[in-house]
């Protein structure tokens, strides 16, 4: 059909192909950019820095250094290749085996992977052959090691033989944390803070301050913490506020907990401390496939099997449980248990009351027998209020009233304001027969943590961080 000279139908098909055109390139840009495997970190990180509700003072203040791609392991795999390139040309030179075997323990801290852990302890031991004295850095990297494997004594022996009190005194805040020393860890982490007045410092002494139960004091080092901040120290910034994150949520502030967990994300957005605790966040709000998200994220990234993996695959046991699919909760807890025992009697780091938390969720009654006998074991090496817990708890599921009693008032004498602990010790008062004492700790419990419930309960053990 013709108009004017004009064919109508050629028109109208050119008519439809320029509105299919302008509907189609913007669906495939749009197809194309959200397929971008950095789009949604991008995103996160930008919708997390212009809705976030945190103060200016709790923001992380240097924009300028996060440009660019910030991954914090391509830095350590350049110094570890330039240290043994070192050592290829000059293998009897002491002070850069240590100096590998700390490059190594900084990456063993940063990704969570055992096997760093063990090349650390080996090159610090051979640096140590060559040179026995005046090597304080291979001496530390021993004592970070032992104190992973929660050889606390060892760690605080090795500590006392390194001169220089930067280098010791965090060592004598972290291990006497662990062993319930607070009066000795805060002695520390006061030395600390006169000596260098950084971020670290602070942050220690507010990790002590939260174990006293003195919690507008730690608050105040955490803000100190911020004050000090320097640019470039992404791992220490970000550390930080996923503490204070930590600190925010086992006082049932989630919106809170949840805008510094993403404003450390916004710093280091492969933070798997941040990760792991959003996903605890969003379990314990009912949020199961957020929760995934998350725990996919880590597992994403991950290149070699990681301390965090068991936690994981609790974590998502736990998502499958609440969604009633029991079957598949079981088939992750047996994954989990069977690389905790792998981990057990070696390098453990920390396995041991991991594997005790995994038998008392997983609820089989054959497992409890055991889960008494490891925490009995664990409190030996360390009697932070939060692994004290777990031992009563074991003795609660064992129906040990009396013991259970004993130890939840022993966590609880340290001041440590906890609402799980004061729970547990109410269904303990309540199990003897003490309703009145069992109304008083429900009452504290619901002061420390308005919202502590059910759900919050299911998620305790699954977070990161503050003795966890």
């Amino acid at each position: 059909m013709k108009y004017n000279g004009i064919n109508i139908d050629k028109a109208n098909k050119w008519k439809w192909l320029g509105i299919l055109v302008s509907i189609g390139l913007p669906i495939i840009s749009i197809a194309l950019i959200t397929t971008q495997p950095n789009f949604w970190l991008q995103l996160e990180a930008v919708s997390s820095r212009t809705f976030s509700k945190l103060e200016e003072p709790y923001r992380y203040p240097f924009d300028q250094s996060l440009a660019g791609n910030r991954t914090l392991i391509a830095p350590l795999q350049q110094e570890i290749a330039f240290y043994q390139e070192r050592i290829r040309q000059y293998p009897d030179r002491a002070l850069e085996q240590a100096a590998l075997a700390s490059t190594y323990l900084r990456m063993a801290r940063l990704t969570g992977e055992g096997s760093w852990y063990l090349l650390a302890d080996q090159t610090a031991r051979q640096s140590l052959a060559l040179l026995p004295i005046d090597n304080s850095e291979a001496l530390a990297v021993l004592a970070r090691v032992a104190e992973a494997n929660h050889d606390f004594n060892k760690a605080l022996q090795l500590a006392a033989q390194i001169p220089n009190p930067k280098e010791s005194l965090p060592m004598q805040v972290t291990a006497n944390l662990a062993m319930g020393r607070l009066e000795q860890a805060n002695q520390a982490a006061e030395q600390l803070v006169d000596l260098t007045l950084s971020m670290h410092a602070f942050t220690l002494q507010a990790l002590v301050k939260t174990a006293q139960g003195n919690d507008q004091e730690a608050l105040q080092n955490f803000r100190y913490a911020l004050e000090v901040e320097e640019a470039g120290e992404l791992s220490h910034s970000a550390r930080t506020r996923t503490l204070l994150g930590r600190f925010y949520y086992e006082r049932g502030d989630l919106q809170r907990a949840k805008d510094f967990y993403q404003e450390a994300l916004r710093i280091a957005p492969n933070d798997a401390s941040a990760l792991l605790n959003l996903a605890q966040l969003e379990l314990r709000q009912g949020h199961y496939r957020a929760a995934e998200r998350y725990y996919h994220r880590v597992t994403q990234q991950q290149a070699s099997p990681t301390v965090f993996d068991p936690l994981i695959l609790r974590g998502q046991a736990q998502v499958k449980a609440a969604q009633g699919d029991r079957t598949g909760a079981e088939t992750l807890w047996a994954e989990a248990e069977t690389q905790l025992r792998q981990s057990v009697g070696s390098l453990s780091l920390g396995h041991r009351r991991d594997l005790a938390r995994l038998l008392l969720e997983r609820g089989h009654s054959q497992d409890i027998a055991e889960a008494v006998s490891l925490m009995a074991a664990e409190v030996q090496l360390r009697r932070d209020a939060d692994t004290l817990g777990t031992y009563a708890w074991a003795l609660t599921e064992a129906k040990r009233w009396q013991e259970a009693q004993s130890i939840i008032q022993t966590a609880l004498d340290s001041g440590v304001r906890s609402a799980k602990l004061w729970h547990q010790a109410a269904a303990i008062a309540q199990a003897t027969g003490n309703q009145a004492e069992a109304n008083t700790y429900f009452q504290k419990v619901r002061a420390i943590d308005p919202n502590f419930n059910e759900k919050a309960r299911r998620a305790i053990h699954l977070g990161v961080g503050l003795g966890s």
